[in-house]
């Protein structure tokens, strides 16, 4: 079938909201396709062209931010502290790990949430779940839970406003390498790892005052005060996608630009089904997560749809098997997808795997995170394939979402700032004290 940017209407789909007004949901979408654009085709081109570096094992990819955005913890202290955090783990892996570092940020558009039920129950009363705040409301209400198209409207303006404050951060004085030394959140708790940053801080500082001496200076070399922070999100929500699609009036090719980058998540990536179908008509560098259930035909057929010219920096292919199940499942499959020459980006997402509860809390435990990671490192390596980045849900505050980890956090003390709206997020201290362990694994695998 001849691909349109609504094409995928002619296709099976999953994970979609019922409207209950159709006419209205008509005009949000009309409304939606009337709004500039929120990221460029520019921008796009050029991620992709730092992901192909990665492709070519000259770049690595830190992906990473918050489960689901929120309307109502939305401000620009939760922004500013994502960005820093962003750029502290960056650059720990940078100067460690002696490589590049592509950012993309889970930021500016990742409102929606796959669920594994339609609905929840809770004191006899059944309700639609929760699918993010661009469908409908956290709250256990009747009036909460009916999808309202409208949100569409909100999350846009939303994205609107991050991305603006995200390009101000990065080229306005923040992301300057002189400050490094501020970009420490204020509440690192373990002492240890604060003194390894700051070690690292101070090595990086005397570098610049070095280069300063031999007149490469911040007013004469823009990359050593500005920076690039991308976004991404799920493409989950097709109707909002195809709204935000446009011709670039400079290459005539098409764009979803809502994000710089889109992903597929593991229940929404059939062959011939709607997701698919979409993202394989717009010029997006994209991801697609794949669980413990994958096969590497499944791979091989995912990038004939999405990447037929086998271009470097076009798929990202998001492995999250979890710690338990990652060693007997993706050996073979990196076996077989070693010989087939792929320009593929493999990364890592050690979260998704390794939820679990603890009481009535959604949780994920530090040291399974963490070794995922190793595994996915070691099975890479050991089968021939670069282990290219990490995706993580992540935020800049101090919460108590996963236990373990610098700040250790307990199963107890999770109900002292659990604050996500959906999956359990590292937090600051988590995130940076896995910057530091996946720097060594990166210098490794360079080397190899």
């Amino acid at each position: 079938m001849t691909w349109t940017k609504n094409s995928w209407k002619n296709y099976p789909i999953k994970q979609q909201p019922t409207y209950s007004d159709e006419k209205e949901l008509n005009e949000v979408l009309t409304r939606l396709e009337k709004l500039p654009p929120l990221v460029f085709a520019g921008e796009v081109r050029n991620l992709k062209a730092k992901l192909e570096k990665v492709a070519l094992k000259e770049a690595f990819l830190l992906q990473g931010g918050d489960c689901a955005e929120s309307f109502a913890n939305f401000g620009a202290v939760n922004i500013r502290d994502m960005f820093k955090l962003l750029l502290q783990m960056a650059i720990v892996l940078t100067f460690a790990g002696g490589c590049p570092i592509v950012k993309i940020a889970r930021l500016a558009g990742q409102f929606a949430k796959p669920r594994s039920a339609d609905f929840e129950e809770l004191d006899g009363v059944k309700l639609p779940s929760y699918r993010g705040d661009i469908i409908n409301g956290f709250n256990f209400s009747k009036e909460a839970r009916e999808p309202d198209p409208k949100r569409m409207i909100e999350a846009y303006y939303q994205s609107a406003t991050t991305l603006n404050l995200l390009r101000a951060f990065a080229k306005g004085g923040l992301a300057d390498l002189h400050e490094v030394h501020r970009w420490n959140l204020g509440f690192l708790k373990k002492a240890e790892l604060g003194s390894k940053y700051d070690e690292l801080s101070e090595k990086i500082t005397q570098a610049l005052e070095f280069m300063q001496a031999c007149g490469i200076t911040a007013a004469n070399s823009p990359s050593l005060r500005e920076t690039s922070v991308y976004t991404s999100h799920e493409a989950l929500l097709l109707p909002y996608e195809e709204a935000l699609t446009r011709v670039d009036s400079l290459s005539g090719e098409i764009y979803d630009c809502s994000a710089h980058m889109l992903w597929i998540g593991e229940r929404t990536r059939g062959l011939d089904e709607a997701h698919i179908h979409f993202l394989s008509g717009v010029k997006n560098p994209l991801g697609v997560k794949i669980g413990p259930s994958a096969k590497a035909d499944d791979i091989k057929a995912i990038a004939q749809a999405l990447n037929p010219k086998n271009e470097a920096g076009r798929l990202n292919i998001i492995i999250r098997m979890g710690a338990d199940k990652i060693a007997s499942n993706l050996p073979h499959i990196f076996k077989e997808l070693s010989k087939e020459g792929l320009n593929i980006v493999y990364s890592i997402d050690p979260m998704h795997g390794n939820t679990t509860k603890a009481g009535n809390f959604k949780t994920r435990e530090f040291d399974k995170i963490m070794q995922e990671v190793k595994m996915f490192f070691e099975i890479s390596m050991s089968e021939g394939i670069y282990p290219g980045g990490v995706h993580l849900e992540m935020t800049g505050q101090d919460v108590t979402e996963c236990t373990g980890g610098a700040s250790n956090v307990t199963a107890e003390s999770l109900q002292n700032r659990y604050e996500t709206q959906c999956d359990p997020r590292l937090n600051a201290d988590q995130a940076l004290e896995l910057a530091f362990l996946i720097a060594d694994l990166v210098k490794k695998a360079r080397k190899a």
